[in-house]
């Protein structure tokens, strides 16, 4: 029974993720922006606290599995990925009173950059655990899922309490900057794992 919880965790944590898009895209249309966004940051930790749970529970109970291994990232890569899209669609965060187009050229390459290191160490992790090679989470991997978390909820606060404020502004893009830099250098470090090129 304990073998069934971390995905248990994992598509209860799709569910949530599901729930999350469908808020953020609704958001603009919603006439208590403020209060429904805060619902939907909720929505969005408990969401993350699922992650957390499911890997100490497969851990302690060394039930890990490759198919954990497989459908745990993905779902990851659904929630902050489908985030970032849906920020662009409904085009947010807006940032220092620029143009449309030019927050548009901002939002849809963070969308691009993010996608992309998905899209290449996926197809690096589905390509080692073909071959057997355990190609698990990493501190690099960690940290940048952590800063894409961060980012996410950076811009829901910002969209629910201060979408006009200059420090706000500021916060959101360092933090933006942090996190595309960590993420791409996590990308490049995914090619030099020790196991990826046992896997070659």
């Amino acid at each position: 029974m304990v073998k069934l919880v971390p995905n248990t965790l994992t598509f209860g944590r799709l569910a949530l993720t599901i729930v999350f898009l469908i808020m953020i895209l609704s958001s603009p249309s919603v006439t208590n922006k403020a209060l429904f966004l805060s619902i939907g940051f909720v929505v969005f930790v408990i969401a993350g606290l699922t992650d957390i749970v499911d890997g100490i529970v497969a851990r302690k109970f060394n039930v890990t599995s490759k198919f954990g291994r497989m459908i745990d990232p993905l779902v990851d890569k659904v929630l902050v990925c489908g985030a970032f899209v849906c920020f662009a669609i409904i085009r947010e965060p807006k940032l220092f009173g620029f143009s449309r187009s030019t927050l548009a050229v901002i939002q849809w390459s963070v969308v691009g950059i993010l996608v992309a290191r998905e899209a290449y160490v996926t197809a690096l992790r589905h390509i080692a655990e073909a071959r057997g090679i355990n190609f698990a989470a990493t501190i690099s991997g960690k940290v940048k899922m952590l800063l894409q978390i961060f980012a996410i909820g950076t811009v829901i606060i910002k969209m629910a309490h201060v979408p006009e404020a200059r420090w706000a502004d500021w916060f959101t893009t360092v933090t933006f900057v942090i996190m595309l830099a960590v993420t791409v250098a996590s990308g490049l470090m995914a090619t030099r794992r020790t196991d990826w090129k046992r896997a070659i």
